[in-house]
């Protein structure tokens, strides 16, 4: 049977060859990447990198690959929200997985090993700052995976949710990898992070604009799961990393610097530094 072409229209390259968004060649990426939100962090990743050698900048994604301890390693932004999230995991996934020349999906497929380092506030008051997190699965509230085919395990969580807000539609809920937990230590907290589309009301924050859900913090964060199970956090990705890694066969982890409280109010005061731990954890528990 002839292989699928996909056509320029769906999988645009560059006139050099590189990919459309990400501006990349496939020899431009490592195996082992781990991503930051913030195009300013790839730096505060890479320095700690003994060698770099590719610095790729396209619109909100910035790429450093090089070697630390003898293994080569990509450190990349995406900017916020989902909709960055499913740019990158689709053009990631096609520099390993497509051959960009004949437009044909590879016999052999790669499985990346992909790290979020991001940022999150946590939904729970005994979770303090300064918290390093790894989320145990991702729960979206955003509408992205509706747009793909249906996630291979259980949605109760998103069924919680729904039902407590009164939402039209069921938010999604994946898991990370396994492979990638269990190289975490007891210096990590592990929990389950909502993925919000949105930083102000669809975080509960009321600026100019009230929030349609009154107490949405206190009402999610209050909902009683299987055992002892809450939702612990929230931020902006890392539901598209779960959801779409699992679809596409790659091993996503999403690890979290807790610098904000909601329900006590406070914010890290040494944030930066809480940042540049968790960066530093990460790269000392994978990069060994």
């Amino acid at each position: 049977m002839e292989k699928r072409k996909i056509p320029a229209s769906e999988l645009i390259i560059n006139a050099d060859g590189s990919i459309y968004h990400l501006h990349l060649k496939p020899e431009d990426l490592a195996s082992l990447v781990f991503t930051v939100g913030d195009p300013d962090r790839v730096e505060l990743v890479s320095r700690y990198f003994d060698r770099i050698d590719v610095k790729i900048n396209k619109r909100e994604f910035i790429t450093h690959t090089g070697w630390l301890n003898g293994k080569r390693v990509t450190a990349m932004s995406t900017g916020m929200g989902t909709d960055n999230i499913e740019i990158l995991m689709t053009e990631l996934d096609a520099l390993v997985n497509v051959d960009l020349q004949t437009r044909g999906e590879r016999d052999e497929k790669t499985a990346l090993q992909i790290i979020r380092l991001g940022t999150s506030g946590s939904m729970q008051a005994d979770i303090p700052v300064g918290t390093m997190l790894a989320s145990e699965i991702g729960v979206g509230l955003d509408t992205l995976m509706q747009f793909y085919p249906e996630l291979p395990e259980s949605q109760f969580i998103g069924t919680a949710i729904q039902e407590e807000l009164g939402l039209g539609f069921q938010p999604y809920q994946a898991s990370a990898s396994t492979l990638l937990l269990d190289k975490l230590d007891n210096r990590f907290l592990k929990g389950i992070t909502l993925t919000c589309p949105g930083f102000y009301a669809p975080q509960g924050r009321e600026v100019r604009l009230r929030p349609r859900f009154d107490k949405m913090v206190e009402r999610i964060a209050g909902i009683k799961l299987q055992g002892d199970q809450r939702i612990t956090n929230f931020e902006m990705e890392t539901a598209g990393y779960y959801g779409l890694g699992k679809l596409l066969g790659h091993e996503m982890l999403s690890l979290n610097a807790i610098i904000a409280n909601r329900p006590n109010k406070e914010f890290d005061q040494n944030a930066e530094k809480t940042v540049d731990s968790l960066i530093q954890t990460a790269l000392e528990l994978f990069v060994s």
